[in-house]
């Protein structure tokens, strides 16, 4: 699963995609809160109290899965970082992990097109 593109690309992707899509459904959820604020104050109260927390349940069942997908990115790249025999000559290893728990998101992201993505294409033309 470590040598997977897919899950190398899905892992380092992610997090970022997940915070860019979460910012759009909270100005959307947000949108339509005050688009709507004059039939939520003639309405009855149960509706559009029903109506708020539908809207904001999934709003937070999507902040619980880039949660997830972000804890899953650190844990891969990680133990990725971890068997990398290029990491364990020099002090790289330790600056990696420490670039993933301090930025996370950007860290996975830049990890990936230095030490996967230019390698994978460094071994594939012969030197």
């Amino acid at each position: 699963m470590l040598r997977n593109k897919f899950w190398q690309a899905l892992f380092a992707i992610g997090p970022i995609a997940m915070l860019f899509l979460g910012m759009i459904a909270y100005f959307i959820f947000l949108f339509f809160i005050l688009s709507n604020m004059d039939e939520l104050d003639h309405s009855s109260g149960n509706y559009s109290a029903a109506w708020i927390m539908g809207n904001l349940s999934v709003f937070l069942i999507f902040i619980f899965l880039a949660v997830l997908i972000s804890i899953g990115s650190l844990v891969f790249y990680i133990v990725h970082a971890a068997n990398n025999p290029n990491l364990r000559e020099n002090n790289m290893l330790l600056v990696w992990i420490l670039l993933f728990i301090f930025a996370n998101g950007i860290g996975q992201l830049i990890y990936w097109i230095i030490e996967i993505v230019n390698k994978r294409d460094k071994e594939i033309i012969p030197g």
